[in-house]
């Protein structure tokens, strides 16, 4: 069987091709760099889909680049007595061993025809740095899957969106926006919301079908609290906050949330940018912005100063700092509905 074709794709200053992804395709070897796991592992299963579909005799065989028998790579890579396709996938490149290294630099020289090598380097480390060189000089015919961090709101707004867009489906603005927020510190669970909500709803999903299956995350609850609260509805904050503490959630991403909040009121303040240029300097999208802008409505720069202080108060507070952490987030949740000092 020939090698798998090599797929047409941009290049940057590597010599290679840099490849969603979202729309993995085969190669003599394919480097999957960078650390987030979730994006690695769907570029993983789709270039295995994708050689099963041309072929179901597809073999495949798994190897660990820091537990490794020499002799190994060539030995699953070469071509069998019926010459069914062979996918070697090849975890802990960031921490292989010198045999591995040795084996995988010469078989750049000469990969096995019908065989894919998928490798995955999580950059956690510089090990491996000469064969990721090597590969990206584009000795052995490789393409690279870039999946790089998702750490920034933006960021995982785009992931999200990628989803529905990918499934074709539409979700509306605000839907998309509950969902973000009520996972905005795990990108696995978005993933699998996200999966879930196209595998189980028939028709444009809206806010109220996120509210329906997720209501209830304390992410979820916790940006309720912070908007409330930032828009300077003091009674409603408390119960909100108050009903929040009794259903069992967690004042520290109570805190985080509204800090994040105060942070993105901050570095919009004062900007007269178009909400598309502003966006696009400070990283953020431009639904941020203009919520940032809208959230902003009767604050001065010695309010949200004051603010910002507590809040950074209040996350020392409730990580330790304190032993009472729901009177620490009472208190900020006090101090930013009012726009006033503690007491005062």
């Amino acid at each position: 069987m020939p090698s798998p074709r090599r797929p047409a794709a941009k290049t940057t200053k590597s010599a290679i091709p840099q490849i969603s992804w979202r729309a993995p395709q085969p190669a003599p070897v394919v480097l999957v760099s960078g650390p987030e796991e979730v994006c690695a592992e769907r570029a993983t299963a789709g270039i295995r889909d994708y050689l099963r579909a041309e072929d179901p005799s597809l073999e495949v065989t798994d190897v660990r680049a820091d537990d490794y028998a020499p002799g190994t790579l060539l030995a699953v890579s070469s071509p069998s007595l019926f010459g069914e396709p062979r996918l070697v996938r090849v975890s802990g490149v960031e921490k292989c061993s010198d045999a591995f290294l040795a084996e995988a630099l010469r078989y750049l020289e000469a990969p096995q025809d019908g065989a894919t090598i998928v490798l995955r380097h999580t950059g956690a480390s510089v090990r491996g740095k000469k064969l990721l060189d090597t590969i990206r000089a584009g000795v052995g015919g490789g393409v690279e899957i870039a999946c790089p961090a998702v750490k920034r709101d933006s960021d995982r707004f785009d992931f999200a969106a990628g989803e529905f867009q990918a499934a074709k489906r539409r979700i509306a603005p605000p839907a998309l926006r509950a969902l973000v927020s009520a996972f905005s510190d795990d990108l696995t669970e978005l993933a699998a919301a996200c999966q879930q909500l196209i595998s189980d709803v028939e028709g444009d999903i809206t806010e109220q079908v996120v509210t329906r299956y997720y209501g209830g995350r304390v992410e979820t609850t916790a940006f309720a609290v912070a908007d409330t609260a930032i828009a300077g509805r003091y009674g409603d904050a408390l119960i909100t906050l108050r009903h929040a503490l009794a259903s069992g959630a967690d004042p520290v991403p109570m805190v985080a949330a509204i800090a994040s909040k105060l942070r993105t009121m901050a570095r919009v303040a004062g900007s007269r940018e178009p909400s598309g240029a502003l966006a696009a300097r400070i990283g953020m999208k431009d639904w941020q912005v203009d919520r940032a802008r809208r959230d902003l409505a009767g604050w001065t720069e010695s309010s949200l100063g004051i603010a910002i202080q507590a809040a950074a108060r209040a996350d020392a507070e409730v990580k330790g700092a304190s032993r009472d952490a729901v009177f620490a987030v009472e208190r900020l949740v006090t101090v930013v509905a009012t726009r006033a000092p503690y007491g005062a």
